[in-house]
This record gives C-alpha cells, structure tokens and sequence, in this order.
C-alpha cells in the first residue's frame, strides 16, 4: 500500500472543509464539479493526485480561487 501524500491529504481535508461550510453535501460538490461522487471521495481522502483542471473544477463549484485551496502546500519545500 502506498504512503498517502500529507499535501494530498491537506488538500481533501480542505476541499471537504469548503463544501461543508457552504453548506453543501459531497454529492452536491460532484454535480456541480460535474466530477464523480466517488472520485470527489478519493480526493477528500488523499488518494486521487488531482488534475489542475480538475482541481479548477472543485474550486470553481466551490465559489473560490484555486489559491484558497492550495495556499502554503506544499508546506515544505523538498
């Protein structure tokens, strides 16, 4: 089993955090990302190493810019 990436999970725990706060459910978040429910599962759990283009999707039906999401990952340079 491969080792979870601590940006990749930062992200979905923020990207969940988001879609809660604006009061939105996870399958919501996938409609209007126009993304599937379960990929959108992947992400919030650190699996899915996410497109830009996608993650531009998820900001967008989200209400907010792609820096939101990312600002200060990685958090370490490497």
């Amino acid at each position: 089993m491969q080792k979870k990436s601590p940006e990749l999970l930062e992200l979905g725990r923020r990207i969940r955090a988001a879609h809660i706060a604006l009061g939105i459910s996870q399958e919501d978040l996938a409609y209007e990302s126009e993304i599937d429910r379960n990929y959108i599962g992947g992400v919030e759990r650190g699996e899915r190493n996410l497109t830009f283009a996608v993650l531009c999707r998820i900001a967008t039906a989200l209400r907010c810019d792609v820096a939101k999401l990312t600002k200060d990952l990685p958090s370490q340079p490497r």
